[in-house]
């Protein structure tokens, strides 16, 4: 019998004897394992964060005590720990999320889904406390990743100095989803062998000082000169925090016994753990960025599950064959190397390779400094990290109108990742940055094409966005017709669409054409700068618009046609502007996700019939 059978809060971990943790431990990454291989999700990160987060229930009651995650792809035990063991509908419409969300338990202080933030978060949730004189503490669970987010430094830098009781707890595994980079991760490296110093240490006070007290005087210089080489400045010192560390993560009484310390201590402290990423599944310990998110796969063997080519791969080598033609073509990636497909590029050509760690801020930045002096950069980045970056896309690139390519991977639907990491905003947020090109590829053909053109003939900020996962039944190339192209020449309804939205117009166009609906349908190339004209030419002979896109409302493509359509002086009988709302989407199976929003192929094709029909209300 698992001993998780018996735990259904947080009170039932602070119950459990020191001796029963190990076997909790066991229970909980069977389960994991178990759980992930059948429906997929993050599964090395967690593995990695069982005992810590263990430990973190017998101190704190998240019921009361606030603990923000950062990122939060690790929170599946404390998910399991805070009465969420049935993972049957998991990160499905309606079931369990993979990220810790508020309005499903009671447990979850705050929505987190990107990096880098917990530390501000948990730092106005503490003067929040204070400023209401209520009574509970409050923890930020950090990767050493998202250290290198440029928001984690600002967090601790106020935190440190505030004099706020506040708990940071530093999870170092030496990765974020690949190896971690840059100047951080080479000081918490450094900082790791202050146990080596420690144990060589107390070695000495045993062995050296009461039996040879003379060496032990002429030592005393070389002590110190071996602790200034083994425990460098501790920036976190500097900060005005208490450092505590670093800790085994895996020694559950170790780690508690520091985090009781830290809540006493009443004041800003930092708890530096040190992790084992992929912990109890030798597949995952042997390759934990293959094991970060996965889909389902075999638990015996570790064998992923194969998915074919998608749209990231293609884009990883058509842009490692562009560098080929041209050395300016430089590639850079936020910790996303392997998830943008930019590994090939890496192997390729490592010196025109940057992976500038979690700071996607940084990385637009820095892009733009390398066009200024004559690069090419191409950013590839998935659609809701370039988020991050708006103000450098406006002030860093565009006011100086240089070349710098975006990659924009996962743009419209993702997913069983949910409501953090769907591609919803970036049509609206991308078409707002003066001089941005936006191409739309709907197949492997037109992104190869499309790049192309963005990397080696287009000049200024482009955009080349496209799905994540492979292609639809739609595998042609108009890439060569540069604004749109029209499929399906027709009387009766304009449809419009674009990207991977377009499979589901095509098939909706081909039902309506076996109904007896002639439609025409029309798709764009290019998002921005947007013609309108063939638009507005075809609805002036059929009077009806319905436009298709994998967009939120705001700022969509279907706005600016029927913006252009009323200024045209065109009186449309009937339109429709199916997209994704003005709402967040929730997690879910893609299909399901067009089902609900009504862009799936048969919504598509009841809409238009309802249109014509005289029932269109929009």
């Amino acid at each position: 019998m698992s001993l998780l059978d018996n735990i259904h809060s947080p009170a039932d971990v602070k119950a459990l004897p020191a001796e029963a943790l190990d076997q909790l431990c066991r229970d909980i990454r069977e389960e994991l394992i178990g759980a992930v291989s059948k429906y997929g999700g993050h599964l090395a990160s967690n593995l990695g964060a069982v005992e810590l987060t263990v430990a973190l229930h017998r101190v704190y009651d998240t019921g009361r005590d606030r603990l923000v995650f950062d990122v939060g792809h690790q929170c599946y035990t404390h998910k399991l720990l805070t009465g969420r063991q049935d993972f049957t509908d998991f990160r499905d419409l309606g079931g369990m999320a993979g990220f810790p969300r508020p309005d499903e338990s009671v447990h979850d202080a705050f929505v987190a889904g990107h990096a880098s933030d917990s530390v501000s978060v948990a730092l106005g949730m503490a003067r929040a406390r204070t400023a209401l004189g209520a009574d509970y503490d409050v923890v930020a669970l950090i990767g050493d990743g998202a250290l290198n987010g440029g928001m984690a430094l600002e967090g601790l830098s106020d935190a440190g100095k505030s004099g706020e009781p506040l708990v940071v707890v530093l999870n170092d595994n030496g990765m974020s989803i690949n190896e971690s980079v840059g100047g951080l991760a080479e000081m918490l490296a450094r900082m790791r062998t202050r146990v080596e110093y420690i144990r060589f240490k107390k070695w000495y006070r045993r062995a050296i000082m009461p039996r040879v007290p003379r060496l032990n005087r002429l030592l005393t210089g070389a002590k110190r000169w071996l602790k200034e080489r083994l425990i460098p400045d501790n920036i976190f010192g500097d900060f005005g925090f208490e450092y505590i560390g670093p800790i085994d993560g895996h020694d559950i009484a170790k780690v508690e016994k520091a985090l009781r310390w830290a809540k006493e201590y009443r004041a800003p402290v930092l708890v530096h753990v040190i992790t084992q990423k992929g912990r109890g599944y030798p597949p995952a310990e042997t390759a934990p960025e293959a094991y970060h998110g996965v889909g389902a796969f075999d638990v015996a063997s570790g064998v992923l599950r194969y998915t074919g080519e998608d749209f990231s791969s293609v884009f990883g080598r058509t842009l490692t064959e562009l560098a080929g033609e041209d050395e300016h073509v430089v590639a850079i990636t936020a910790a996303m190397m392997e998830g943008t497909g930019l590994i090939g590029f890496q192997e390729a050509y490592p010196d025109r390779f940057f992976d500038v760690g979690i700071a996607e801020e940084h990385a637009c930045a820095m892009a733009a400094g390398m066009a200024a002096q004559g690069l090419k950069p191409v950013f590839a980045v998935y659609s809701t990290f370039l988020q991050r970056s708006y103000d450098m896309l406006i002030h860093d690139v565009a006011l100086m109108g240089l070349h710098v390519v975006f990659a924009v991977d996962r743009a419209g639907i993702v997913g069983r990742d949910g409501v953090t990491h769907q591609g919803s905003f970036d049509v609206a947020y991308l078409s707002s940055v003066p001089g941005m090109k936006i191409y739309a590829p709907s197949s492997f053909d037109e992104l190869r094409s499309m790049l192309r053109k963005a990397v080696l003939e287009d000049t200024g900020p482009v955009a080349v966005r496209y799905p994540r996962g492979g292609e639809g039944g739609y595998r042609g190339d108009s890439s060569d017709k540069t604004a749109e192209s029209v499929y399906f020449h027709g009387d009766d309804v304009t449809i419009v669409s674009y990207g991977a939205e377009f499979n589901e117009a095509m098939m909706a166009a081909r039902m309506l054409r076996g109904g007896g609906v002639d439609p025409e349908v029309i798709k764009l190339n290019v998002l921005s700068p947007l013609d309108a004209e063939p638009v507005l030419a075809s609805v002036r002979r059929t009077g009806a618009l319905l436009v298709a896109e994998e967009a939120c409302a705001a700022g969509s493509v279907g706005e600016k046609l029927l913006a252009a359509a009323e200024q045209a002086g065109i009186a449309l009988r009937a339109s429709r502007l199916v997209n994704l709302g003005d709402g967040l989407l929730p997690h879910g199976e893609p299909w399901k996700l067009r089902e609900m929003k009504g862009l799936d192929n048969g919504s598509l094709a009841r809409t238009v019939l309802e249109m014509l029909h005289g029932e269109d209300k929009a």
